[in-house]
């Protein structure tokens, strides 16, 4: 800093005052610059060739790359004459990439410690069964990804305020320090969650942890290029992350709920109406624990739920316990469907699913229950098959066992019909294709 001072200073001196005093041709101003510059390029390799510790090799590349050639050599008042002189750079090539290997090995270590020491501390967390903070009543453990995001970005920064090539070498070597933390963390989630079922906030350090994901891909989807590779890989992982705790989340509801689906065949449908209720009063019970999930995580959650509630009512139209044989007793069971349907819409929707796709599949199949047109159920099947491409020819054959009154030939066309409507169509959103027909 003094010899870049005084070397500033003095050599203004000379263009203002001393420049003048001398005959053009004795290029005095170069004189001086030589000579300055040469004297601090020896101190600075000098300097380079000893022992140097990390901000040091930092500081004197700054100097180098952007201090040196850019504050003193642009200054306004000497640019001009220090463009006719041509100095060189104040070290040499050879050794001015040695110590940026030096500084790039040295920062790519520093931040892979501290990213393993973040996740260290977060999974001692875990470990404290003590209830996360809620930040707007969403658990949260934020400094985590705050903490690993701005601990590469910080890394960049410094790196690129270096030089541009430099900070590009060390963003390509840190390129896959996220996805690694992030495979590291999704490990350290399934063995916590493996293990520690008996904690007492089990399911809170669960629902903070998903929620952490939301500044990972908030970061990711921001500022990665859409082709990197990386930024795929870390959705990805992301991804299983938020799912595995959905999973675990859901179990127990998901328990509560499969004997309660059981009683539509074994009632017959007589009493659809009380068991879609309780069924909802059931769900009702674990969606309010469900609202400390950040709204993302929370809209996913539901639309999950939503998803399963209309599946598993339709395997139990599939399991083939009802066989209806007059037009009046299937017209009944499809208004029990039909109303089961709006009920279960209407509570879905109320809760925030917005999974629009699956309000249809209910009511048109009460409608093909409904309908004793032969014509008419073609149209209806069509139509559902549009709606629904993943649905499949032992589907539809299960469901119509409930339709005892169509002949075989009847039952023969409309299976025939939907082969042809689903034949070539690839499934969308699925549905159907996670029920199996028994």
């Amino acid at each position: 800093l003094h010899m870049g001072k005084t070397m500033k200073e003095d050599l203004t001196v000379v263009v203002k005052y001393i420049k003048q005093l001398y005959p053009p041709e004795f290029n005095v101003f170069s004189t001086y610059a030589e000579l300055y510059h040469n004297y601090f390029a020896s101190q600075a390799k000098k300097n380079a060739e000893s022992h140097l510790e990390d901000k040091d090799i930092y500081l004197l590349l700054s100097w180098v790359h952007n201090i040196y050639p850019k504050d003193m050599r642009k200054d306004h008042v000497l640019a001009q004459e220090l463009e006719k002189v041509k100095l060189g750079s104040l070290l040499p090539s050879s050794l001015s990439k040695e110590l940026e290997k030096k500084y790039l090995d040295s920062e790519e270590a520093t931040i892979k410690n501290s990213l393993t020491k973040c996740l260290d501390k977060e999974i001692q967390r875990w470990k404290e069964d003590k209830e996360p903070e809620k930040l707007n009543g969403h658990f949260q453990s934020e400094l985590l990804a705050i903490f690993v995001i701005q601990s590469i970005y910080s890394g960049q920064k410094r790196a690129e305020d270096i030089s541009a090539a430099v900070g590009e070498e060390l963003s390509h070597r840190l390129s896959q320090e996220l996805p690694a933390f992030l495979r590291s963390y999704k490990d350290a989630f399934e063995d916590f969650k493996e293990k520690s079922k008996k904690h007492r906030y089990y399911k809170a350090i669960l629902i903070a942890s998903i929620n952490n994901c939301w500044n990972f891909r908030d970061y990711a989807e921001k500022n990665m290029a859409e082709k990197d590779d990386n930024k795929a890989s870390i959705l990805s992982v992301l991804g299983d992350i938020e799912n595995s705790g959905f999973d675990v989340l859901l179990q127990q509801l998901f328990a509560q709920l499969k004997p309660i689906y059981k009683k539509f065949t074994e009632n017959k449908w007589d009493s659809s109406n009380e068991i879609m209720n309780e069924i909802i009063k059931t769900t009702s019970k674990h969606i309010s624990d469900f609202r400390t999930l950040k709204d993302p995580f929370y809209h996913a959650i539901v639309e999950k739920i939503h998803a399963r509630l209309v599946k598993e009512y339709i395997v139990r139209l599939l399991k083939r316990k009802v066989s209806l044989k007059t037009p009046a007793q299937q017209q009944n069971l499809a208004q029990n469907i039909s109303k089961n349907a709006a009920d279960l819409e209407a509570f879905c929707t109320s809760n925030g699913s917005q999974a629009t796709w699956l309000n249809s599949a209910l009511p048109k199949l009460a409608e093909i229950i409904r309908l004793q047109d032969l014509g008419a159920i073609k149209i209806e099947v069509a139509t559902l098959a549009t709606t629904y491409p993943d649905i499949r020819k032992r589907h539809l054959e299960a469901f119509l066992y409930i339709k005892s009154n169509l002949s075989r030939s009847d039952l023969k066309s409309i299976l025939g019909y939907l082969a042809d409507s689903t034949a070539s169509t690839p499934p969308g959103a699925p549905l159907f294709s996670n029920i199996n027909v028994s």
